[in-house]
């Protein structure tokens, strides 16, 4: 028996599955609130003290990740996010502690998508959707290598 070419390489295991939930702590210290965001932007400067949206997401992806790791073959095998649907509902300002609860709804091929939402204790602050893609680290970081290469003699 011989072999003319190596089987695409098995990514995720078994328990990686449709149902798969999560729950995820983290308080919002001072570094995490909008004026934090872009630092060098005036505009953000006089914004409000308060956990910032790009922040927020940030946040709801980590849970994700999280959540789906122990069923990945991580580090050679990790998510990329690639699309985000989230509300932002409420201010949080820091030390208050966020409770980020996400569900993997559907699998379909490396896509994965979940459903998202968090509170902080006093208000719901977000809830909508989230999907990630499966990759393989290597080759991704080949392919990137190969871009900025690319990039950089325009």
């Amino acid at each position: 028996m011989h072999h003319t070419e190596l089987p695409e390489q098995n990514l995720m295991k078994d328990t990686l599955q449709p149902g798969l939930a999560y729950e995820f702590r983290f308080t919002v210290p001072e570094t995490k609130t909008v004026p934090q965001l872009f630092p060098e932007a005036p505009e953000f400067q006089q914004m409000p003290e308060v956990f910032a949206t790009g922040f927020m997401v940030g946040l709801c992806e980590w849970a994700c990740i999280q959540a789906v790791n122990p069923h990945l073959d991580w580090p050679s095998e990790q998510t990329v996010g690639t699309h985000v649907n989230l509300s932002h509902l409420a201010a949080t300002p820091p030390g208050l502690t966020v409770t980020v609860k996400v569900r993997l709804e559907k699998i379909e091929g490396r896509k994965l998508t979940f459903h998202v939402e968090a509170d902080d204790g006093v208000d719901k602050i977000t809830e909508g959707t989230h999907e990630r893609f499966v990759i393989d680290a290597a080759r991704f970081n080949a392919k990137l290598a190969g871009k900025a290469a690319a990039g950089s003699q325009s």
